[in-house]
């Protein structure tokens, strides 16, 4: 066995290819032979079971009328008989016989972990009336089978392996006699050929027959024949060039420029010492490279590839090629560098390989990118300023006219970037405006730009864009980065953003519109509420040319007395007493009409006109309580919303006294309305002034709760009195049982914070039911009156003492 192994290891290393074929034919034979004896074994193992089966319904048909009139006849020696027959038929091993109603006759045996084959059928009495005697249940062992099986299976692999393996043999001696023992003869002759032993052929130890010097191993004998002559031809020519090329290496090993020699495939042949000086790099390490190999540290090997194309396109074209290219030195270093490429041509003209000189110009493009980086990129953000910016709109525009593609361009602007400048300090600011920027630029991909305008205003250009929905999933991507808090001075401060968009060529066709129209929906989404985004709509430009009318009015509305206060009730929900008024501004203007707030408030918070216009509010609602006060005989709260820009007024309190003072009215009478928003806010200054005016005895609710954050911790934080449900969840209080939940449910948490609760938006009799149910403390609302001015006002209090309920 041992000489047996050694001489198959001998064989593989001295053949590999006859042993590759052996394997092979072994390999498919063995296959085909497990196929076909599969296939004929489990044939005659299917023929074993189906006699088995046939023999017990042999039984069945044979036995079954007779072991019936056994059993009728209560013949049990007959009975017995007839089962003991059954019981000696072959592969015949056990019987069990049930007789109606609960009786059983086993026979026979089955031995344990056998596998068998089991058969029943009815014993049924049919003299005119059939009659259900039991069932017999014969059961076959099938050792006998699997036994054959197991012998069929040895047998035929054997003699089918041994067939093989021997014709495998037969087939290998064959091969190797006329094929492999010439193929190892001309390999080693290859191994053996070099310029000294060129004079001796290759020849094979066979027969020089025509039939012999046609087939494949003749041709590729005279092939290399051939090559060996025409290597003995090629020996001085190539002596003459390698004395050429030392010749050619001397004169210019100590330019003082970098040197580059390619043959014409580009690839490195000779490098001098001043590139190994400049470079790092060895001449024996780079040989055979291309040039776009040294560069591709400094750039994407793609890109180095598509820069080396154009060198060779141009060199092609021109004759040379000088430009700058960003390299690197060995170690990593960057630096610039002078490339002049031109080619190298032999005395007819054509190309034989080519020259690259290069020259070190790290300092000069220092100063030059610095200039450049002033004058286009933001020196804060990092971020390209308004010039650059402009210019990638207009060429994104010029490319999308190529490609028939859209270009997105987004404004952004920070809300309530001002007042984080002016309570935290312009390194906060600072601080905001590079972490804001960074996140805006993560949303982006590699081939958009994000841009500094100025102050807190971003741009982003979208380019390539094929609709336009792609640039709202941007928008919402940056909505999204900017819900987490910004660390400033140590402090979570939460900043929003508003974004206007706007796409060509949908909404505009050249770039200075499309910047006008993109302004213009940024405004649109600061109206809705900041923290959104806003797509362009034609309507918007009249929106804004609106903005401007509407703005210069109201600059003078305060001084023309264009603005009005009307008065809405707020009545004990138990009784209908009149216990406040909340205090409504409109305005009233000759030229644009009724304006409603929802029009003009976020433009006086946006210009910052809402500071003298709330004074005016607070002033006037103050009087007009303390005139109520006199004329009913009782007291009468007056409410006023504040706006969160009210209360980043350093003055506001002192504001809201000198309002108080003013009138003579009771502090506590004075109820001020926030906003959930503002109490997210969660300054020190806003905590500051609330507990001012909580000091000062002034009443302070939160408005429209639930359609904001419902920060609840907040509520128990900060000295509110009052929390009032919004309209919306009163207005289905009785239809939708999940709103009366959910009403239910903020008022018993109200009342366990201690909290009155004012209902807005009553308008129906049955939510008047619902609420004094769930002893809601005030309620508001159309059912009760309309806001009205202030005339109107007192004639519904002289005429309604209490709210009809």
């Amino acid at each position: 066995m041992p000489d047996i192994t050694s001489r198959l290891k001998r064989f593989r290393s001295t053949s590999p290819l006859s042993f590759k074929l052996l394997a092979w034919i072994l390999v498919f034979s063995s296959a085909l032979t497990l196929l076909a004896s599969g296939v004929q074994i489990y044939s005659d193992y299917r023929k074993d079971l189906d006699d088995i089966e046939e023999r017990m319904a042999v039984v069945e048909s044979g036995y079954s009328s007779s072991l019936a009139r056994s059993l009728w006849a209560l013949d049990q020696k007959l009975l017995q008989s007839q089962m003991e027959g059954i019981l000696s038929l072959p592969d015949i091993a056990h019987l069990r016989l049930r007789i109606e109603p609960d009786s059983e006759l086993v026979m026979g045996e089955i031995p344990r972990n056998a596998d068998t084959l089991s058969h029943s059928f009815p014993l049924v009495y049919d003299e005119g009336e059939h009659f259900n005697l039991g069932e017999l249940t014969i059961t076959a062992n099938l050792h006998r089978v699997y036994s054959d099986l197991q012998t069929k299976v040895g047998v035929t692999l054997a003699t089918q392996f041994f067939t093989i393996f021997i014709a495998s043999i037969l087939i290998l001696w064959i091969f190797r006699h006329l094929v492999t023992r010439h193929l190892a003869v001309m390999a080693q002759y290859t191994r053996d050929l070099s310029l000294k032993n060129l004079s001796r052929p290759l020849q094979l130890d066979r027969q020089e027959t025509p039939s012999n010097q046609r087939d494949e191993l003749g041709m590729v004998t005279d092939a290399i024949n051939q090559m060996r002559e025409r290597l003995n031809d090629d020996v001085d020519r190539r002596e003459r060039d390698a004395a050429e090329i030392l010749k050619f290496s001397k004169a210019i090993d100590q330019s003082p420029s970098s040197v580059l020699i390619c043959d014409r495939l580009w690839r490195i042949e000779y490098a001098n010492r001043k590139f190994s000086q400049l470079t790092g790099h060895d001449p024996s390490d780079i040989k055979g490279k291309h040039p776009s190999t040294l560069i591709e540290q400094s750039m994407d090997s793609q890109e180095a590839k598509h820069l080396w194309q154009s060198i060779r396109l141009q060199v092609q074209r021109v004759g040379v090629w000088q430009g700058e290219v960003n390299s690197a030195r060995r170690n990593g270093e960057r630096y610039w560098e002078q490339l002049v490429v031109t080619p190298i041509k032999d005395n007819n003209g054509e190309t034989t390989g080519y020259l690259i000189l290069g020259e070190d110009i790290s300092i000069r493009k220092r100063y030059e990118q610095q200039l450049l980086r002033q004058a286009n990129y933001d020196i804060l953000t990092g971020l390209p300023n308004r010039m650059l910016a402009l210019d990638r709109l207009k060429l994104a525009l010029a490319q999308a006219r190529r490609d028939d593609t859209q270009v997105g361009v987004m404004f952004l602007d920070l809300d309530n970037f001002k007042h984080i400048n002016d309570t935290l300090g312009h390194d906060a600011g600072d601080t905001l405006l590079i972490e804001a920027a960074r996140r805006v630029s993560s949303c982006l991909r590699g081939t958009s730009t994000v841009a500094r305008l100025g102050g807190d205003e971003f741009l982003v250009i979208l380019p390539g864009l094929t609709g336009s929905d792609a640039a709202c999933q941007v928008a919402e991507r940056i909505l999204q980065t900017f819900s987490t808090p910004f660390m400033l001075n140590a402090q979570e401060v939460f900043v929003t953003t508003s974004i206007g968009i706007a796409t060509f060529p949908n909404d505009a066709d050249n770039s200075g519109t499309l910047l006008q129209h993109a302004d213009a929906a940024m405004y649109e989404a600061k109206h809705k509420g900041k923290s959104s985004f806003a797509r362009f709509t034609p309507q918007m430009t009249e929106v804004s040319h609106e903005r401007l009318h509407m703005e210069s009015h109201m600059r003078k509305a305060l001084e023309l007395n264009e603005f009005q206060l009307c008065f809405q009730p707020i009545v004990d929900t138990a009784d209908g007493r009149l216990v406040a008024a909340e205090a409504l501004l409109r305005w009233n203007n000759p030229a644009l009409g009724l304006v409603m707030p929802d029009r003009f408030i976020p433009l006086a918070e946006e210009t910052g006109m809402i500071i003298p216009i709330g004074e005016w509010v607070i002033q006037e609602a103050c009087k007009a309580a303390q005139c109520w006060q006199a004329m009913a005989g009782y007291d009468i709260g007056i409410a006023v919303n504040v706006s969160p820009r009210q209360f980043r007024d350093p003055g506001f309190t002192d504001i809201v006294m000198r309002a108080l003072n003013a009138s003579n009215l009771k502090p506590e009478l004075l109820e001020l309305e926030i906003t959930e928003r503002l109490i997210l806010d969660n300054t020190i200054e806003t905590a500051d002034i609330l507990r001012q005016l909580d000091h000062a005895g002034i009443r302070l609710s939160v408005d429209d709760f639930g359609t904001g954050y419902s920060a609840l911790s907040y509520l128990k934080s900060y000295p509110f009195d009052t929390l009032k449900i919004d309209k919306s969840f009163i207005q289905d209080v009785i239809n939708e049982s999940e709103d009366a939940s959910l009403v239910r449910a903020i008022i018993n948490m109200a009342h366990s914070l201690g909290l009155r609760v004012i209902a807005e938006g009553v308008e129906e009799e049955a939510q008047t039911h619902f609420l004094k149910m769930e002893n809601c403390d005030f309620s508001q609302g159309y059912f009760y009156s309309r806001p009205l001015p202030e005339q109107d006002f007192i004639h519904w209090l002289e005429t309604n003492d209490r709210a009809t309920v």
